[in-house]
């Protein structure tokens, strides 16, 4: 950890203490039951919210207990439609994995190839242009209605979403490689699969790796609007469930838990590019 960021360390601890702080006055201060809510809001909310006129909005002391109590237990099991925390998160972990994974055995390879080929990268080029500007969600219908399975969709989706900034960045990254290296590679007779193993991956790996930690960011991000959508299992599907039931201190505690996992996975990549840029 770099000593700018231990400097600031106390500075961010400050400015959380005091929105929580004001988060916490302000809830206190609103009217007996919550704050109120116009009557739009208190229709789509559901026939209690309407009734009431009223949508409590939690405080952060409030948050934190709650959040204690889903930490406590949060990989119980009590039925398909009530399960901990945990066992969405991981449910969302494992269709992040796989998707990504799929990408990754496509992508790299695929991007090795355009990045040696100007004629390849010029035939594949168009039609990445065309698709990579496509929202990985259009693409969801149409998984649904070949694969007919929401899982395996939303594995489908995360792998679209992953594919191009790894293909893009490898094949950046294998085109960008030094010419002056693999003309001693051609000098020492090196082969081709020898060649691309000891001078074109260990060249192209930062910018390899910084491909995937895109991806990974980008495929955390889209299976949350994509469970949202189909449904079933998974940290998105427990965030529009907890809407349903407005639960707002459970949206405020997922929201706070994705942001979590999506920095862990970030970081990770982030040290293994670290580890490989330093090697280099």
């Amino acid at each position: 950890m770099s000593r700018s960021t231990l400097a600031a360390a106390p500075l961010s601890l400050a400015m959380l203490g005091l929105g929580l702080g004001l988060w916490e006055m302000a809830a206190g201060g609103a009217a007996p039951g919550g704050t109120a809510v116009d009557p739009e809001y208190a229709r789509l909310v559901g026939q209690a919210a309407a009734q009431g006129g009223q949508a409590p909005f939690p405080r952060p002391s409030e948050i934190g207990a709650r959040l204690w109590e889903l930490l406590a237990d949060p990989f119980y099991l009590r039925g398909p439609n009530d399960q901990g925390i945990g066992i969405q998160i991981a449910y969302s972990l494992l269709r992040v994995g796989a998707g990504f994974l799929l990408a990754a055995l496509v992508a790299i390879p695929l991007g090795f190839l355009v990045g040696t080929s100007p004629l390849l990268h010029g035939a594949l080029n168009p039609f990445v242009q065309v698709l990579r500007p496509v929202s990985p969600l259009a693409w969801m219908p149409l998984a649904l209605y070949t694969i007919r399975d929401s899982a395996v969709s939303s594995v489908f989706v995360i792998f679209v979403c992953s594919l191009w900034p790894m293909l893009l960045n490898t094949a950046f990254g294998v085109a960008s490689v030094r010419r002056e290296w693999l003309n001693v590679a051609r000098t020492l007779e090196a082969g081709r699969a020898r060649t691309a193993l000891r001078v074109i991956l260990p060249a192209a790996a930062p910018t390899i790796l910084t491909g995937m930690r895109i991806s990974i960011g980008i495929a955390w991000l889209v299976i949350v609007a994509a469970e949202m959508l189909v449904g079933g299992t998974g940290i998105g599907y427990w965030v529009w469930n907890q809407w349903n039931n407005l639960s707002l201190a459970d949206i405020v505690i997922a929201i706070l838990l994705i942001g979590v996992v999506g920095l862990l996975l970030d970081r990770m990549l982030g040290a293994v590019a670290h580890a490989v840029s330093w090697q280099e």
